[in-house]
């Protein structure tokens, strides 16, 4: 969606807000020997407190109210009876809708102690979105951010998984812009719009260059396995630096 007006921008803020702070929330509350359906439980309750609505159940029916994907299940992870183990790495993606208005944010993270050594990727992952975010403004093109976040990931080592990507965002989970890539479509002409809303994600991975879906619809896998990071923001683009709206969900800090 494109912000028009100081209720459109109060609106995105507030969803926004909720789905920050809930993703903070589940990632301080992962323990060891917790399953990812607990996890996702105290999410939703979360959420609900808030007035908010999970967004990928309210849009695609899908089972659990966020996507909790552990070490090789790369993203759209279906919570389960899965028991949370030292040194795992986590991704949570929270969506959601509150007052109609929709936002959306991600986490990868280690889970205790780094005893699988996941943590490189993990802050390369951040890094990248962080570089990414910062180098947005209105005019700027789409397929130069996919270009910087695959610059990027070659230079630390790793690779970017080619059929994920962000997104526009706000009366609706996905809106155009569609198809944020994490590499240069030299195809792409499109540019960012001054007042527009999007959800820039990295994928960034250490084997695999494209996921595939398993056989439950969801699920989604390297398909040259190992293992991969993705930190999400949803922002409002300026001719300056871009408000991020998630920014209390605090994976900068």
């Amino acid at each position: 969606m494109s912000i028009s007006t100081e209720s459109e921008l109060i609106g995105m803020q507030q969803a926004s807000e909720a789905v920050a702070h809930t993703l903070k929330e589940m990632t301080k509350y992962a323990k060891v020997g917790m399953t990812t359906k607990e996890l996702d439980e105290y999410g939703g309750r979360i959420l609900e407190q808030l007035g908010a609505k999970s967004a990928p159940y309210v849009t695609y029916k899908f089972p659990g109210y966020t996507c909790i994907s552990v070490n090789n299940v790369i993203c759209h992870g279906i919570p389960n009876d899965l028991v949370l183990a030292e040194g795992d790495l986590i991704n949570i993606d929270v969506s959601a809708e509150l007052n109609g208005f929709f936002s959306d944010n991600g986490n990868s993270f280690v889970l205790g102690e780094d005893i699988h050594q996941h943590q490189k990727l993990v802050d390369a992952s951040k890094e990248i979105l962080h570089k990414a975010i910062h180098s947005i403004k209105g005019g700027v093109k789409i397929a130069d951010i996919g270009h910087l976040i695959e610059t990027e990931a070659k230079k630390r080592g790793y690779s970017v998984i080619k059929n994920l990507g962000g997104h526009g965002i706000g009366r609706g989970l996905h809106e155009a812009p569609d198809e944020l890539l994490n590499y240069k479509n030299r195809f792409d002409q499109r540019r960012f719009k001054k007042n527009s809303v999007v959800a820039i994600e990295t994928f960034i991975a250490t084997h695999s260059t494209y996921a595939d879906t398993l056989s439950d619809g969801w699920t989604m896998v390297g398909n040259k396995g190992g293992f991969m990071a993705q930190h999400e923001h949803t922002i409002m683009v300026t001719d300056g630096e871009p408000m991020i709206l998630t920014a209390s969900n605090e994976i900068f800090e």
